[in-house]
């Protein structure tokens, strides 16, 4: 039964990613903000549902799964993030290229550790 709500909550998380790729998609655009955007989105997501719902409230591990692994791994995505950046470089846009790398890591890192803070408050009763 985990694999049909992995599947339901991943083409949930797929059609949210597509819906992020439409409003910002510009065939001439020279930076990916798409996928930029839907990464930094799903790293706060990701962490604040970890911390935030998985810690402090008593959830069912196929709830868990189906949200973090279904509906959150779908909506994020390292291979187009590894595609686009080989697009940069071959193009001959190094410095977006490293820049995208660069925000990409650095702001990962920052929306993972401020979903992760944001869901570890305890609300006040």
């Amino acid at each position: 039964m985990i694999y049909l709500w992995v599947g339901v909550a991943g083409f949930i998380g797929a059609a949210m990613r597509y819906g992020v790729g439409a409003a910002f998609y510009n065939a001439d655009a020279f930076f990916p903000f798409s996928t930029l955007s839907a990464n930094l989105i799903g790293s706060f997501l990701l962490a604040w549902f970890t911390i935030g719902l998985v810690q402090h409230r008593q959830l069912p591990e196929s709830l868990k799964t189906a949200i973090g692994t279904g509906l959150i791994g779908s909506f994020t995505t390292f291979s187009t993030l590894s595609v686009e950046t080989v697009m940069l470089f071959e193009r001959g846009s190094t410095v977006a290229g490293g820049l995208y790398v660069l925000l990409s890591i650095s702001g990962g890192l920052f929306t993972a550790n401020l979903g992760y803070a944001l869901g570890g408050r305890k609300k006040t009763e």
